[in-house]
């Protein structure tokens, strides 16, 4: 018998099952997965679906009957003016249960589990993502419903309507990644509550989500005309009530690109390296 027949059949090393190249229709579909996944885990939460439905209602009665009287004279009238305002704030703050999920599911190991699945990286990021503007469109619709509920009449129609919404979906998507970066790089939960903290609500009472401009000081009108806030608020209280400006429109798209630009790299590297 010769060497090379006794020479013993090299080993192939096994390929880690997550690290081959997915093609981008097989990524969508899997971060469509997961976002079903975490959609469907709300049954197994239920509290979750508390902040998502319970909050929001909360906001709206709060600032309607509570704030409304002082702000414009009665509640209703206030109401025109504010929900739009409630709910972009609800929707800023819901960006960090973004923050808060990924955070938790680094430290319990979560996405360790998942990269040893055949699937794209970046699906289980881009799977929370969406399923979270899920969770933000249903509070948005109930906020609205309530609004309806309580005298709030939406005088731009459907396509109003329509427009009022994807644009809200199309800012929380953008605002997205600021969460997403501060979720990897936050050390826990409880850090990621006090950035979102600091940076929303800051941003949030110094724009015209809940008094007019013309109210404000001089000093704090210069930075409230820039807030992105209140360029998202106006455009959509003005498609709501069918008199937005095209420049708070524009402002409000120019602000989520702008977003989108420099925190999604950000975002993405810092995640690579938590993952």
């Amino acid at each position: 018998m010769t060497a090379a027949s006794r020479a013993p059949a090299p080993v192939v090393a096994p390929r880690l099952r997550g690290s081959g190249r997915v093609r981008p229709l097989d990524a969508l579909r899997q971060t469509a997965t997961l976002a079903w996944r975490s959609l469907v885990s709300i049954k197994h939460n239920p509290l979750e679906l508390v902040d998502y439905s319970i909050t929001p209602i909360m906001f709206v009665f709060l600032f309607t009957y509570v704030f409304g009287g002082q702000m414009a004279g009665s509640p209703e009238e206030y109401l025109r003016y504010a929900l739009a305002g409630v709910i972009v704030q609800n929707t800023l703050f819901m960006t960090t249960y973004t923050a808060m999920s990924l955070n938790t599911d680094l430290t319990k190991g979560v996405f360790d589990r998942l990269r040893s699945l055949p699937i794209a990286r970046s699906a289980p990021l881009f799977g929370r993502i969406a399923a979270d503007l899920v969770k933000q469109l249903w509070a948005m619709l109930l906020m609205i419903a309530l609004g309806v509920a309580l005298g709030f009449r939406i005088t731009g129609g459907l396509g109003g309507f329509l427009g009022a919404t994807l644009m809200l979906l199309i800012f929380a998507a953008a605002v997205s990644w600021i969460a997403v970066l501060i979720g990897m790089l936050a050390g826990d939960a409880e850090k990621v509550q006090v950035f979102a903290f600091v940076l929303i609500f800051p941003i949030t009472f110094t724009s015209s989500a809940f008094v007019r401009v013309e109210t404000m000081p001089g000093w704090l009108q210069a930075w409230v005309h820039l807030n992105p806030v209140t360029h998202l608020s106006d455009a959509f209280r003005g498609l709501l009530l069918g008199d937005a400006s095209s420049s708070s429109v524009l402002w409000t798209l120019a602000w989520a690109a702008g977003i989108v630009a420099v925190f999604m790299p950000l975002a993405m590297r810092a995640y690579r390296a938590r993952t």
